[in-house]
């Protein structure tokens, strides 16, 4: 059974065990098509890349990352450590988000965050590992493991716009908190992160608009954009 999924065939693989076990998936892949892979890089690059992102529109985030990877090249945790609040400031980074940065880039340096181990482990596990570190909030961990290492069962419970998908897509009366997201979606292990990926598809396809979280932010990008109107990306709560 696949653990990960890093290619389009096995995201085909998924998806078609995931309509198995709960049919209703059949009818948002009709409505909606079948969902992109959405991969970004790993590492402290793509980990630091969802940190500056959250909560933010793709146009402000991406923005903002190109205007980092500029002025650290390489974009390394030493060179985080390095740098002056003042001067990340300036690039368009919020005080929490330096200070997460900051602590996440000694983590690593200090071998606290194995960053390259985190694919050899269960979601839950990689999940535990990354939320020890301050600054990284359940909503991030859960979206490194889906975006950037391809874990099949990680669950963004936390996922504002998620809970509005499930909503939509199964007619509840309200936004499920997210201890209801993560009980909705024990049937589908251990295809949550399928199921998250078909989620956020079919809010797109229903409301015209973006909910997952934006894709790989490798190049800089100009010009800030408006933020979205729709509900906000979920929140480290540190």
């Amino acid at each position: 059974m696949l653990s990960h999924i890093h290619t389009e065939t096995e995201l085909d693989i998924a998806v078609a065990a995931l309509t198995r076990a709960d049919p209703r998936f059949a009818g948002l892949l009709e409505i909606a098509g079948r969902p992109p892979l959405r991969r970004r890089p790993d590492g402290f690059a793509g980990l630091a890349a969802i940190v500056c992102a959250q909560q933010l529109s793709t146009a402000s985030a991406g923005a903002i990352w190109g205007r980092l990877v500029a002025a650290f090249d390489p974009f390394e945790p030493s060179a985080i450590l390095r740098a002056r609040g003042a001067r990340l400031a300036r690039l368009g980074l919020s005080s929490p988000k330096i200070r997460a940065l900051k602590e996440i880039a000694r983590a690593v340096a200090r071998g606290e965050l194995a960053l390259a181990a985190l694919g050899d482990l269960a979601a839950e596990d990689a999940h535990a590992a990354l939320t020890k570190v301050h600054g990284i909030g359940p909503w991030t961990a859960d979206i490194y493991l889906l975006t950037c290492l391809g874990h099949a069962d990680a669950w963004p419970a936390g996922d504002l716009a998620l809970q509005e998908a499930a909503r939509l897509a199964f007619g509840l009366a309200a936004r499920p908190t997210a201890k209801a997201m993560i009980a909705l979606a024990e049937p589908w292990r251990p295809w949550r992160g399928v199921a998250a990926r078909m989620l956020w598809t079919y809010y797109r396809a229903v409301k015209g608009r973006e909910a997952a979280p934006a894709p790989t932010l490798s190049a800089p990008a100009s010009g800030e954009g408006k933020k979205r109107r729709l509900p906000k990306r979920g929140v480290n709560g540190r």
